[in-house]
């Protein structure tokens, strides 16, 4: 649109912060054609956002917006440093008795009413451009400014109530959601046990005979279902680890744990899985390192599912190295891999449960493929594990670059002793 008096640049700016298109529109129209650009903003937040984006020349705000009325929204703006001098006229239909008192005495520099008279409006916006002000004697001024002030203090404290409500009904629907991960979780296991069963009896009886005794691709069949059946058992085995972990449920077989066997044992469980990739995995040794307090058996999956992480995440012919150290009265257990690295932004989320990091589009539902799938769990569980021998975890890694390769750094950070153990010893 051209203008008449100068380039878009020049013209004067003006935010409109109304719900109703219609009024939108007119506004729009009118002051347009007058050279006036015009901002349009459907809802309070959208328009302070704009507002600060966009810094207008003048405002002009509808009160009885959905969300925060103009009054609330006039009174923010004022609260910012930009906006001290900007004219804020209210524009509304509703002129009852004292409407206009509360708009000026929460900021407003003006006072215009629905619907607009078309010839005169322009010339209203461009005087309060020019610097008129309406203004409310000082004892007025202070009745309704006292007035506007216990709405807000009201409308707060609806809010505040709102927010506790919805705080509890969230989570009354995690507990629900807890729950009924748990119970499907172990209604499943009845079912597997039969299978594994089966798998097994099958197993043992194709055992005793040669392959031609058999059909054409029976051993495949029963071992295809054998690697089936390990599969849903280590779903399940996550799903109720997260869901007793996040009730504080994790029961901790504690006891002295060396930091030289369980990661031996870790390298062992994945053998097949790094041979498969053509990935190495080095480890130090670490027979020097202290006893450790804690469950072998949980430790070992924390330690599992974070190897288990960096071979899916490391391209074949890859390495992963798996080092530990004394720090104080810890030992710092890091695997690092030459894998793909994880953004910046990403390395809090990783560890939050069912967080995928790759597109589920791409999610594939082997655990050692390149960029594999799962559930999203092996991380949460090992960060509950961890943190419930009062111990942190943390990735360290420069960012994801599929090209270079940066790698990434998980550090398990475990207490050589237990709170409680500790409290034990000391008491005797």
């Amino acid at each position: 649109m051209g203008t008449r008096n100068g380039s878009i640049s020049d013209r004067r700016k003006v935010l409109y912060i109304e719900d109703d298109i219609g009024s939108q529109r007119l506004v729009q129209r009118v002051l347009e054609k007058h050279d006036y650009e015009v901002l349009i903003a459907g809802e309070g937040l959208n328009g302070i956002d704009l507002a600060r984006q966009a810094s207008p020349h003048l405002i002009l705000m509808d009160i009885n917006l959905p969300g925060m009325n103009g009054r609330e929204i006039t009174t923010r703006l004022r609260a910012l440093p930009n906006f001290n001098n900007t004219p804020i006229v209210a524009l509304t239909a509703n002129n009852s008795p004292g409407y206009r008192e509360r708009a000026l005495a929460a900021g407003c520099d003006g006072f215009l009413t629905k619907p607009i008279d078309i010839s005169r409006f322009p010339r209203e916006v461009g005087n309060y451009l020019q610097g008129h002000r309406e203004e409310l004697e000082q004892k007025e001024k202070l009745e309704h400014l006292k007035l506007h002030a216990e709405h807000l203090v009201e409308r707060l404290e609806s809010k505040v109530q709102e927010l506790e409500q919805a705080n509890k009904r969230l989570r009354d629907l995690d507990r629900m959601k807890s729950s009924f991960i748990a119970l499907v979780s172990h209604e499943l296991r009845t079912p597997l046990t039969l299978l594994e069963g089966y798998s097994h009896l099958l197993d043992e009886q194709l055992g005793y005979g040669e392959e031609e005794d058999y059909p054409p691709g029976v051993f495949n069949l029963v071992q295809g279902l054998d690697v089936g059946v390990k599969r849903i058992s280590q779903v399940i085995n996550e799903i109720i680890n997260v869901s007793r972990i996040a009730s504080g449920n994790l029961d901790l077989s504690i006891g002295p744990v060396r930091v030289n066997d369980l990661v031996a044992n870790v390298a062992a469980l994945h053998r097949e899985a790094l041979a498969a990739r053509n990935l190495t995995l080095a480890r130090d040794d670490l027979a020097h390192l202290p006893l450790i307090e804690g469950d072998g058996r949980q430790l070992r999956t924390a330690l599992s599912n974070v190897v288990e992480n960096a071979i899916k995440y490391t391209p074949d012919g890859g390495k992963i190295m798996i080092t530990a150290r004394p720090v104080g009265n810890a030992v710092d257990v890091v695997v690092t891999d030459t894998g793909i690295g994880i953004p910046v932004e990403e390395q809090r989320r990783i560890f939050d449960q069912f967080y995928v990091l790759e597109a589920i589009e791409h999610h594939s539902t082997s655990k050692s493929a390149f960029g594999g799938g799962g559930l999203g769990l092996g991380l949460a569980v090992t960060k509950g594990i961890i943190e419930a021998h009062s111990g942190r975890i943390w990735v360290e890694s420069q960012r994801s670059d599929d090209i270079e390769r940066p790698g990434s750094s998980f550090h398990l950070l475990l207490p050589l002793k237990q709170p409680r153990m500790a409290r034990a010893f000391e008491e005797e």
